[in-house]
């Protein structure tokens, strides 16, 4: 059975225009050019690309942000064009920013994660039933009583997290949310995403320049110059390490040795995207060479 699309992006086109200080057009530059992509319900898709890329620009299309100068974005079969649709787009499709400091309003956290359904018009308690959901879905019931400014980055951006979740959206479109966390703050953040795409289906769109966050992924968007240049699964993406290269993008660092093995002559896959499968790998390429099996240390 075909699982219809959930996000149609099709021939996306934006213009940023630059002015002087007398009102006079400097220069125009198109951040998303001619773009196209479908996206199912449930899945977990990345998007990929450096500074200027137009990867956020593309993110703020799809909960109506920024509306399309060309072409067209349908968001669970609403036309984010349509005004009348506005309210509702933004409902289904919640957003989380770079900088958690720039979403978290209240003094203390489950009050801010109860501001989004109050503004909906949720029953009180109502709220408080998602707001103890959300927040123990993020791991972070036992902050709620505690300020946000007493939290660390990665709690902190679970905190937004948990905020968007209690509107209850079928979408969450994270762009850069880690930029501004420590390694060990991105991982919450990214393990949080992960649960949410496997345990509650949420569809989840992630907008990222750290290579790791993505292996997880359902599918890989790679943009470069406004265009969509790469698509496919993580281990498709990663095994075109030069193209990537000349994009001005990094893989992930396992990724990336095991490209330098296989150029140094030794016969492994492209695509590796973990240490294990790394281990693996080189394990085997011993057992065949000494003849003693990888599992058991007996020769053959």
């Amino acid at each position: 059975m075909k699982i219809p699309s959930f996000l149609q992006i099709k021939n996306l086109k934006y213009e940023y225009i630059r002015r002087d200080e007398e009102n006079n057009v400097e220069g125009i530059t198109t951040a998303v050019d001619d773009v196209s992509l479908d996206v199912k319900e449930g899945e977990f898709i990345a998007v990929l690309g450096h500074n200027g890329s137009g990867k956020s620009t593309l993110a703020k299309h799809i909960n109506a942000i920024l509306f399309p100068e060309e072409g067209e974005v349908i968001l669970d079969g609403m036309n984010t064009k349509d005004e009348e649709k506005l309210l509702d787009i933004r409902r289904t499709a919640g957003m989380v920013f770079q900088n958690p400091d720039n979403q978290i309003i209240g003094q203390v956290v489950d009050e801010d994660v109860a501001f989004g359904p109050e503004n909906m018009g949720v029953p009180t308690d109502e709220i408080a039933q998602r707001v103890e959901e959300s927040l123990k879905t993020l791991g972070m019931w036992e902050y709620r009583n505690a300020s946000p400014n007493r939290l660390s980055g990665g709690q902190k951006q679970r905190v937004s997290i948990a905020s968007v979740i209690a509107m209850h959206p079928k979408c969450i479109i994270l762009d850069e949310p880690t930029a501004m966390l420590d390694p060990r703050g991105r991982y919450e953040v990214i393990r949080a995403a992960r649960a949410l795409n496997e345990v509650e289906h949420i569809t989840i769109i992630l907008i990222t320049h750290y290579m790791e966050e993505v292996i997880h992924a359902d599918r890989v968007f790679v943009m470069d110059k406004g265009k969509v240049k790469m698509e496919g699964t993580p281990r498709e993406i990663f095994s075109r390490v030069e193209e990537l290269k000349e994009m001005r993008l990094t893989v992930p660092q396992v990724t990336e040795l095991a490209w330098e093995l296989k150029k140094a002559g030794l016969r492994i896959p492209d695509g590796i995207l973990t240490r294990e499968e790394l281990v693996k790998e080189i394990l085997k390429l011993v057992s065949s060479r000494t003849g003693v099996s990888s599992r058991t240390g007996v020769s053959s």
